[in-house]
């Protein structure tokens, strides 16, 4: 609408109210086709479609990355050196943006000494009120902070002024709270010697059991070579001295084949090499022999509160910082709200109120001392959401990706009162979303699609959610899909038992979980799910865990090279043509000799956002010109991995390409509903539903054991739920046990059994509320999760949206 025709429509009307809409126009970024598409600001605006239609190319890739690269365009060029380089998204017009903040589920960092009160500013604002009212006094915030080392030093310094040099003495000190056993970490490291060394052998020959410690290596070079001890020498026989510097020696200047070396014992080695890293963050192999090898125990010094003895003595009242920290959000609100003191009153108030939305949010279950490498994906991007709440800025666009991941039905409506909150304020909320719960609350829906990857991509509606419903795209058909109760369950081959579990906030809990069937583990968001499905199963019980965390990789990982797809493929292709397997793989003697395989050269423009140009060689091929000479079934490589799961299990399935190995990972990749995955997609790019579910097809081949899966359904589409339930079924049929851990109500009437916990979360659940079949659940409703099941499949008839919203407790 342009201003001449406002004006004539409205003459009383403002020009600078004639912004009302985002426009995007001729959008490309991913599988995007040139979609142009107008969204109403300060509203709420729901996209829909099948996972990889495109939802996120838009919303994330397209409209919040221009407005922030846009926004970071207006700080100085030193300031962008130090911000997050952005490229222009592939769009040609978008107008009426606004500023974007995104609220995505990239967990949070797994650094160490990462809590959810470091990652919220909560412990910050904690350590200001302990240093100006705790009692004695024992100085700056920084006493307080787990973080900061106690540092004392004197000496002489020599200082230039006015053409003369003089010399003054000088002494400073530093009070930290960092407890010095652990060093602020929580816990202590016992090694078991016996993973570490076999002591029937010498060094030579390979006692050295550490991952990259082979006597042939650097390493065994280093430790032959050193002269402490003798590498012929079983390490049993081993006197007190040699075993003390096998082990322990301080870092030392060697000479070993006249290279000057350090040498240092294992045990400080592993320290530095191996646990300064988050254990989650390890390589699988690694994180094996960490977990095999080293004990982590409670600091006997702190007591796992990483603070020093001087942190520990100042109070207000009867409570420590450590105390603080340590109590339920919930509680620790009440405990602020009591404290009244006009001296630090703006602090007590800022203090209330981050702690206040920490309870509005759900999230109140939390302990600030909670390392945040634990958090879920969906507690994290809650934990995000915090600051925002109390935030006074209007006319901002806030983005979602998925929030009701994570919650249970009777935690969903909570989240929508905070989306509509957020918008009732003035803001456009745009929210990228699967459940009907959520779509419920939308002014605006957009549905993209009609497939995924190359067969997406197109906007297939825009409108209302009642438009939506009658309109016949996939998603209107499946909107109002019940699953109903199983007329008959299956019987258990076992039992799994755990006894007096008390990870966490689990109360002694003993439960039998059934063997050889499908297994629903549920309850409200904090009720301890995780802690009794991660934390209190039996060793050797032989759990396989299939959860949402990143996959380690660069961008030269894809789905094929995860899977182990490449190497029957790169086989095959060797084998038509007479050639070696390498030559098929751009990570090595088949890569481009221009960009190295990656396919695109990267620029690093400093300050400004690095361009990636396709290599102009291969023209993005990753692969040599005479490699692509090669086919198999009239392909090349490069065909190949550009293939979608679907077209390459046809490909492989039949005819010349026939590759039985391939073919058996390409099913199982199209079974849990990555159909629309290209074969060379980099990992990077995958989300952490789509992470998962390749998880889950990697390990699928591996028979028998018992899977545990944390929310399967976490980026799945309404219709691709009927598809998860019928793997799940097949799993279990080919004699797996499976535990889901699960808030899907589709998944929960579809199971044989039902553990429900609660009845609350953090210190108001940790128990069992309820063990048996879905039906006796719906009968008899004696939960929160009974209450929301019974209405969910006493709603397959209706047409109502609301009909599926939860019932109040």
């Amino acid at each position: 609408m342009d201003e001449m025709s406002n004006d004539e429509m409205n003459p009383g009307a403002h020009v600078a109210d004639s912004h009302d809409w985002i426009r995007v126009h001729g959008a490309r970024e991913n599988n995007l086709k040139d979609i142009s598409i107008e969204l109403p600001k300060r509203r709420l605006t729901v996209f829909t479609g099948v996972s990889g239609s495109g939802k996120s190319s838009l919303v994330f890739g397209t409209i919040a990355a221009e407005s922030q690269r846009m926004i970071n365009e207006t700080y100085s060029t030193f300031v962008q050196g130090f911000m997050p380089t952005l490229a222009r998204p592939d769009v040609d017009v978008l107008d009426g943006l606004t500023t974007a903040i995104i609220v995505d589920q990239e967990r949070m960092g797994a650094n160490i000494r990462s809590t959810v009160g470091t990652a919220t500013d909560a412990n910050a604002l904690l350590r200001i009120l302990f240093s100006r009212l705790g009692v004695p006094h024992i100085g700056s915030s920084q006493a307080f902070s787990f973080n900061v080392a106690s540092i004392s030093g004197a000496g002489a310094v020599t200082i230039e002024k006015g053409g003369t040099t003089t010399k003054e003495r000088r002494s400073f000190s530093i009070t930290g709270g960092m407890c010095s056993r652990c060093e602020g970490r929580g816990s202590v490291t016992d090694f078991d010697l016996g993973q570490l060394y076999d002591d029937s052998k010498s060094l030579n020959e390979g006692a050295l059991t550490i991952p990259g410690y082979s006597s042939d290596g650097w390493y065994g070079r280093i430790f032959s070579g050193s002269g402490f001890f003798d590498p012929d020498k079983p390490i049993s026989k081993f006197t007190k001295k040699e075993l003390n510097d096998l082990l322990y020696k301080e870092p030392t200047k060697i000479k070993v084949d006249n290279i000057n070396l350090t040498y240092e014992g294992l045990i400080p080695k592993i320290q530095k090499s191996f646990l300064a890293k988050d254990v989650e963050a390890l390589q699988p192999h690694i994180r094996a022999f960490v977990e095999r090898t080293v004990v982590f125990t409670t600091c006997p010094d702190c007591d796992g509160t990483r603070l020093n003895e001087g942190a520990r003595s100042s109070r207000i009242g009867t409570v420590n910082i450590a105390d603080a920290c340590a109590m339920q959000i919930s509680d620790l609100a009440e405990w602020v709200r009591g404290l009244d003191e006009p001296s630090v009153a703006p602090l007590l108030t800022a203090l209330r109120e981050l702690l206040d939305s920490f309870v509005s949010i759900g999230l109140g279950y939390l302990s600030l001392e909670r390392s945040s490498g634990t958090l879920s994906g969906g507690e994290a991007q809650r934990t995000k959401m915090i600051r925002h709440l109390g935030s006074s800025l209007t006319d901002v666009t806030y983005v979602f990706d998925e929030p009701t991941i994570g919650l249970h039905p009777h935690d969903i409506q909570r989240m929508n009162a905070l989306l509509l909150r957020l918008r009732d304020k003035g803001n456009t909320v745009l929210v990228v979303e699967h459940k009907p719960e959520a779509i419920a609350i939308a002014d605006h829906v957009v549905d993209l699609g009609p497939g995924a990857g190359s067969a997406g991509g197109t906007v297939c509606f825009e409108g209302s959610l009642d438009g939506l419903r009658a309109s016949g795209t996939i998603t209107g058909r499946h909107l109002d899909d019940r699953a109903s109760l199983k007329e008959s369950v299956r019987t258990p081959t076992g039992t799994l038992e755990i006894r007096g579990a008390t990870t966490n906030n689990l109360r002694d809990v003993d439960v039998d979980i059934p063997l050889g069937v499908l297994v629903v583990l549920t309850g409200v968001a904090g009720s301890g799910k995780s802690s009794l499905i991660h934390g209190s199963m039996p060793t050797g019980a032989g759990v396989v865990s299939i959860d949402q965390a990143g996959i380690k990789g660069s961008r030269r990982s894809n789905p094929a090279t995860y899977t182990g797809l490449l190497e029957p493929i790169r086989k095959a292709f060797a084998k038509a043509n007479g050639v070696k397997p390498a030559l098929f793989s751009a990570n090595s003697e088949g890569a481009c000799p221009s960009c190295n395989g990656a396919g695109v050269i990267y620029t690093d423009l400093a300050m400004m956002a690095g361009v990636a140009t396709p290599c102009e060689l291969c023209e993005g091929k990753r692969f040599q010109a005479s490699v692509l000479e090669y086919h198999l079934g009239g392909r090349d490589i490069s065909e190949v991995l550009a293939m979608s799961v679907t077209e390459a299990e046809q490909f492989f399935g039949a005819g010349d390409a026939r590759t039985p190995a391939a073919h058996a990972v390409l099913v199982r990749l199209a079974d849990v509903g990555l159909g629309y995955l290209s074969l060379g997609q980099p990992l990077t790019t995958l989300s952490g539903g789509e992470r998962q579910r390749l998880k889950l097809a990697t390990r699928m081949g591996d028979k028998g054991g018992i899977y545990v899966l944390d929310e399967p359904t976490t980026g799945l589409h309404l219709a691709d739920v009927e598809q998860l339930l019928g793997l799940l079924d097949r799993l279990v049929d080919s004699g797996t046990s499976v535990i889901v851990v699960e808030h899907h109500q589709a998944v929960m009437a579809h199971a044989d059994w039902i553990i429900d916990l609660g009845p609350g979360a953090g210190h108001d659940g940790g128990r069992i509320v309820f063990e048996g079949t879905p039906a006796d659940l719906v009968a008899g409703r004696p939960t929160l999760t009974g209450q929301h099941l019974a209405a969910y499949v006493g709603a397959a008839s209706s047409r109502d949206g609301e009909a599926s919203v939860a019932v109040a407790p």
